[in-house]
């Protein structure tokens, strides 16, 4: 996730969610979660984040990129890389889908669900974006069995060139994977993108609130949060209602305007600028995270336990979003 200036949010005037959502009598992951998934996950941050990856780091970049493709051909998918130059380099998004469409048709409707695997300048990465990273390779593997709704497809994208200097440019690999859905004709319902989601916290004042959110959000950094432009609210209410209907995790959501400092900085604005309802799931980054950005961003600083539950959230949300039944 790109830094933005923390200035810029004393102009905001954000249009809020309801977040206040009646209990429901749904069974949720109040269990402890499995103890493999929170082996799996710290061992992909491991291989991923062990040491800053990025076009500056082309062999380390490669190495993140094979550990992805290596453990999705081990869950019984067969990558498709989408290959681009950046910077005189060729580099790659990975993609592997679940669909119930007839062979050879076209999906009816898309579903995205993505995360960036490059680190920032000076950072090997471990929650920004290993965790994320981490996240979708095991929903990839949690929901390989799924059967969506006829006609609907998901597909688990991994997207390089995120972080600065690519950042929103025509080389950011996420905007290369938009536009080539846009082109397609390819209907997108929505798009979810796990951004920092590796550190939580229960003691108080644990979490940043920029000026006028402070009586709307928590001051404990210990939820998942939701967040979208206004063109996308309806994704987020959706996703997020369905995450809390599953899930006993605490989950926040924000949708607010596009030019709103903060909203858009990841890969779901990607596909917001092809007119698609996208969104992040996020820990906040920055607003809570003490090493983001730093050489201390470390596989050993994140909350696996705590990650292992959103996951098994985000897989029920999922489904619930594909019209699949729980698996």
């Amino acid at each position: 996730m790109r830094k933005f200036a923390r200035s810029h949010w004393k102009i905001v005037i954000a249009i809020l969610l309801a977040v206040a959502l009646a209990t429901l009598t749904l069974e949720t992951d109040s269990a402890p979660p499995v103890p493999d998934l929170s082996a799996r996950l710290l061992s992909h941050v491991q291989a991923i984040a062990a040491e800053e990856h990025n076009t500056a780091h082309p062999r380390q970049l490669e190495q993140a990129a094979r550990h992805i493709e290596t453990t999705l051909q081990g869950y019984g998918y067969h990558p498709r890389r989408q290959v681009y130059a950046a910077g005189g380099r060729k580099v790659r998004n990975i993609e592997v889908s679940v669909s119930n469409t007839a062979p050879g048709a076209r999906p009816e409707r898309i579903f995205i669900v993505g995360a960036h695997y490059d680190s920032a300048r000076g950072a090997p990465g471990a929650n920004d974006n290993g965790s994320g990273t981490a996240a979708v390779l095991e929903l990839a593997r949690l929901l390989k069995a799924m059967q969506p709704s006829r006609g609907t497809e998901v597909k688990f994208v991994f997207f390089v060139n995120e972080e600065p200097r690519w950042f929103m440019g025509e080389e950011m690999g996420s905007m290369q994977h938009a536009r080539e859905l846009k082109l397609a004709g390819q209907k997108v319902e929505g798009a979810l993108i796990l951004e920092t989601i590796g550190w939580y916290s229960e003691a108080e004042n644990s979490q940043g609130l920029q000026p006028g959110l402070e009586k709307h959000y928590p001051s404990t950094g210990n939820f998942i949060a939701f967040v979208g432009t206004l063109e996308s609210s309806a994704l987020v209410r959706q996703a997020l209602a369905a995450f809390k209907a599953q899930s006993d995790f605490p989950a926040e959501g924000l949708a607010a305007p596009a030019h709103v400092m903060g909203v858009t900085l990841s890969d779901h604005a990607s596909y917001n600028g092809q007119g698609y309802p996208a969104l992040m799931i996020t820990d906040t980054a920055f607003l809570r995270y003490p090493y983001y950005h730093t050489a201390q961003d470390t596989p050993d600083k994140l909350d696996y336990a705590s990650m292992a539950r959103v996951v098994k959230g985000l897989a029920r949300t999922i489904e619930s979003l594909a019209g699949a039944k729980s698996i």
